[in-house]
């Protein structure tokens, strides 16, 4: 496994994504198991993009441009989802004393599909890992599933990271219904245009 392959992809997952921003807001509003528990729901949601790459459904949604936008605008619809459901539900992003947190299954399902809906991820299976695959060998499956893994390894420990250190302020910020309520606005903000960009790209 080369350096190269290994600094590139730390570089991407440390890029603040859709990803990042909901496991900011799970650190936030509910601590730093919270924040796992969300960094573990956008991992799995990798899961089917390394699977697709593997089977060669990806080249599918590359080669056809309907295939492709569906799944773009599947993920863009979803953004702006939950950008409205941050803005509408007060308890979406609150922190509060003894606040009941959301269910396990809740938020990695909501990681899930924050990530399974991003084409992008796809694309860096298909874009960027074969180029550290070995050309024209019966190994290649095995090779893209295990520099995937470190892909997801990687993204989990980030992700985490990111989620403790809003955990980490959390205190600070919970007798400031001012301050939660201008983050849910940013958070809001942040999705819709993480929304817009995949839409344009």
């Amino acid at each position: 496994m080369s350096t190269a392959f290994l600094l590139t992809t730390l570089a991407v997952v440390v890029t603040p994504g859709t990803g990042v921003v909901f496991t900011l807001a799970a650190g936030l509003s509910h601590g730093r198991r919270a924040s796992a528990v969300a960094a573990l729901g956008c991992t799995l949601g990798i899961v089917p993009h390394l699977a697709a790459a593997v089977t060669g459904l990806s080249a599918l949604l590359r080669t056809s441009d309907l295939a492709y936008d569906v799944v773009k605008y599947l993920g863009v619809g979803y953004l702006l989802y939950v950008a409205w459901t941050t803005l509408r539900d007060k308890e979406a992003l609150t922190v509060a004393a003894g606040a009941e947190p959301r269910s396990a299954v809740r938020t990695i399902t909501s990681g899930v599909l924050v990530n399974l809906l991003n084409p992008k991820l796809t694309l860096f299976f298909v874009a960027f890992l074969p180029q550290f695959l070995p050309t024209g060998e019966s190994g290649s499956a095995g090779a893209m599933l295990r520099l995937g893994a470190v892909f997801m390894a990687l993204t989990f420990v980030v992700f985490a990271a990111y989620g403790w250190c809003a955990a980490a302020v959390r205190d600070r910020v919970l007798a400031r219904p001012r301050v939660m309520t201008a983050i849910r606005r940013v958070c809001a903000a942040g999705f819709v245009g993480l929304g817009v960009r995949m839409a344009v790209a």
